[in-house]
């Protein structure tokens, strides 16, 4: 059965892949076949037919025509059909029944459609050959004392090296000594600078703006988090979603019925008509041009790769093109709540107190919670930080494990903790002010002072800045948004009832969520999960598409996920979303187009109203210059950016 040859090289499979073998040749053939051409019109048209003007055209056959022969005739020999022999037979034909003009356009056309084709797929992957050179060669060391330049294939994981303002960070590393801002757009996609200082993380390809940075190595270079998005990204521009493995089986379908039509076409008709045979060849040859699938093969390949790309150059990692396809088919997305919808970290949201000012409840806080490491004990400490309060000596200090502490504070007993502990000692809690605060999601710790509850501390996880937009715009889409986690009914209720979600589940342990979105894909079809890829890797692996957030900082997530979202940035989702579903809108427009504009070519070259060269020139040269040029637009999509503070 004919076929595309990986001579043609518009296999969809391997579009992302090489380069046509037309390019091999260079431009000075088809320069100076164009202009052949035109000299060859131009006598023509003042002078009429000449010998000299023959001459050029046939130059013209020859100098564009050499290669697609010679790979027509190489499918030929391995039993196959592909375009390049069509394109042979029907600029020969055209020759042979006294076409000479027609004979040198086919093939002059089919050149340039070709070039327009190569100069698509160098388009498609510049964004990840820009990856590629900004991987850093070499990185400078400090051994026994000195400073070395090496090669970074030699380095080994606990190295010492050193970034000098304005180079690029050589490996993935940790600062251990220096303060800077770094430009991570190479990684994450965000051009606003990410300040480093000590125990931060540095990472390879990223750039050093204004100071001077050491740093120990922690992954060897082909490791780093820049080569894993290289080789991720490459891969997934050689994959195949589920809509171009269709239009390669109708091309397959396509092509040969084409030209069974095209041989009836030049037959049957002069026998049953009695009309001169070559009018009707000449029909079937411009039938032969026409069948050149070209537009449609590429159409959904060069829209993939250029999502693909244009994605990674916003910081979203696609591994592959079916899950573009999968996500714009997506109906509900379901998202973790800790460390995703919200930062992980706790905020003191509230101090009450039917006697003392805040700050007298927050100095109690802070004497008692000062040698505390658990994650109650930083927001408090940082919003006494904020409000200007110290913590005092403490004495006599006792601790309850997970439950609270107690000491002398200027020699009185002083107590904080949660409401066990506090009934625990025989103190009475605040009337209604923990109730009243628990029913909004938030975690309350009460503060004593001699027998006697004083105040009550309000803490809440924050919230992501960006999340109730991105979850408001998922909505406008039409999206299911519901939300997944292992926190209690009340505080569950209250977060999804702030972030406008649609619904949430609560009380879920990692192996629930796989039946939370087993339970959502039952109910409204494709399920996107979204987490950090750790704790909830089964209910990623579970989803029609699992997307991690933060993919920078983890291994886990880079390998797990089918989307890796470069740093915690839920614009991103949204920005995937569109990113998808234009994709997908393209790709239809990009198909339609292609066999519309085939369907008419064919209907008009039956009664004879059309030429070899607007077969050439519509049906081939010019439907692909569209379907690139409409699938490149697609790199105009981009995420929001947003300030880091």
């Amino acid at each position: 059965m004919p076929d595309h040859d990986p001579d043609h090289n518009h296999e969809a499979s391997s579009y992302g892949a090489h380069v046509h073998e037309h390019s091999e040749r260079g431009w000075l053939p088809l320069v100076v076949s164009a202009i052949t051409m035109v000299l060859g019109l131009s006598l023509r048209y003042f002078q009429g037919q000449s010998l000299v003007s023959d001459l050029m055209l046939v130059s013209t056959m020859i100098l564009s025509g050499y290669t697609i022969a010679e790979l027509g005739l190489k499918s030929l020999i391995r039993g196959s059909i592909n375009i390049n022999l069509l394109i042979t037979i029907a600029s020969i034909g055209a020759f042979a029944i006294g076409h000479l003009e027609e004979a040198a356009a086919v093939v002059f056309l089919f050149n340039i459609a070709e070039r327009l084709e190569d100069y698509a797929a160098d388009r498609a992957r510049r964004s990840i050959e820009t990856l590629m050179e900004l991987k850093p060669e070499n990185a400078t060391l400090r051994r026994d004392g000195k400073e070395v330049t090496v090669s970074v294939q030699e380095v080994q994981p606990g190295e010492v090296f050193v970034v000098r303002p304005g180079d690029r960070v050589p490996l993935d590393g940790v600062v251990i000594e220096g303060a800077s801002s770094v430009n991570q757009a190479t990684i994450t996609g965000e051009s606003a600078p990410v300040p480093k200082v000590e125990g931060e993380d540095v990472f390879a390809g990223t750039i050093n703006l204004d100071g001077f940075l050491v740093a120990r190595v922690t992954k060897m270079a082909g490791e780093t988090v820049l080569a894993r998005i290289l080789r991720l990204v490459e891969e997934a521009e050689e994959s195949r979603s589920p809509t171009e493995a269709f239009v390669d089986r109708f091309s397959r379908v396509y092509t040969p019925t084409v030209i069974i039509l095209a041989i009836l076409v030049a037959t049957i008709p002069p026998i049953i008509l009695q009309e001169p045979i070559s009018d009707w060849v000449y029909k079937a040859l411009v039938m032969l041009v026409v069948a050149c699938p070209c537009a449609l093969a590429i159409s959904t390949p060069v829209a993939m790769v250029s999502a693909i790309t244009s994605a990674g150059g916003n910081g979203v990692l696609v591994k592959g093109s079916t899950f573009v396809e999968r996500m714009n088919d997506v109906k509900a997305i379901a998202f973790d709540k800790t460390g995703t919808l919200t930062m992980g970290e706790l905020e003191v949201t509230d101090i009450v107190s039917p006697d003392l000012t805040e700050d007298e409840v927050l100095r109690i806080a802070v004497s008692l919670e000062a040698k505390a490491e658990h994650p109650i004990a930083k927001a408090i400490y940082d919003r006494a930080e904020a409000a200007g309060v110290e913590a005092v000596e403490t004495t006599d200090f006792k601790a309850y494990v997970g439950r609270g502490i107690e000491a002398c504070i200027d020699e009185k007993t002083c107590c904080i903790g949660n409401l066990r502990l506090i009934e625990e000692l025989g103190i009475t809690p605040l009337d209604g002010i923990v109730e009243k605060l628990e029913a909004q999601g938030k975690t309350v710790v009460l503060v004593s002072e001699e027998g006697c509850a004083v105040g009550a501390i309000a803490l809440m996880d924050k919230i992501r800045d960006e999340a109730p937009h991105a979850i408001a715009e998922l909505r406008k889409r039409g999206m299911e948004v519901q939300m997944l986690t292992g926190d209690n009914e009340v505080t569950a209720k209250a977060i999804a009832e702030k972030l406008g979600m649609d619904g949430y589940m609560a009380h879920l342990l990692p192996e629930e969520k796989l039946e939370a979105i087993e339970k959502l894909r039952a109910e409204y079809g494709p399920v996107a999960m979204v987490g950090d890829g750790v704790n909830d890797a089964p209910a990623l692996a579970a989803a029609d598409v699992g997307i991690a957030m933060g993919a920078i900082g983890s291994d886990v997530a880079l390998e797990t996920a089918d989307i890796a979202l470069m740093e915690d940035d839920l614009s991103r989702i949204t920005y995937l979303v569109r990113l998808s579903q234009a994709t997908m809108g393209r790709i239809k427009e990009n198909i339609a187009a292609s066999i519309l504009v085939k369907l008419v070519v064919v209907g008009l070259a039956i009664p004879g109203w059309i030429t070899l060269w607007i077969a050439v020139a519509v049906g081939d040269m010019g439907l692909s210059l569209a379907v690139i040029l409409n699938s490149m637009r697609l790199g105009r999509i981009k995420a929001q950016e947003r300030s880091i503070g």
